[in-house]
């Protein structure tokens, strides 16, 4: 599992809202328009076939960006707002 920060540039307001919301689902709002969250390799596959089906790649962008797997312990917040927590439990599937 790795923390992924998701950022997007959605030209349109319907695609905009229907992509925050399928991040939402699976990721932590941290600005207006970036998400992090704790995804392993297969949850972020399925989120980003998810947003691919979602924008219109002529004009929409979207990135993932994965960080190091002890960054929680350097990342650096200033101000109230709680980034992704990380998950304390895993599952073995």
């Amino acid at each position: 599992m790795r923390l992924w920060v998701i950022a997007y540039d959605i030209a349109d307001d319907v695609r905009r809202r229907r992509l925050a919301s399928a991040l939402g689902r699976r990721a932590v709002r941290v600005q207006e328009s970036v998400f992090e969250g704790w995804l392993n390799a297969f949850e972020l596959r399925a989120l980003l076939a998810e947003a691919a089906a979602l924008i219109e790649p002529t004009v929409d962008a979207l990135r993932a960006y994965p960080l190091a797997g002890n960054i929680s312990s350097r990342r650096r917040t200033l101000g109230e707002a709680a980034g992704a927590p990380r998950p304390t439990g895993f599952w073995i599937v």
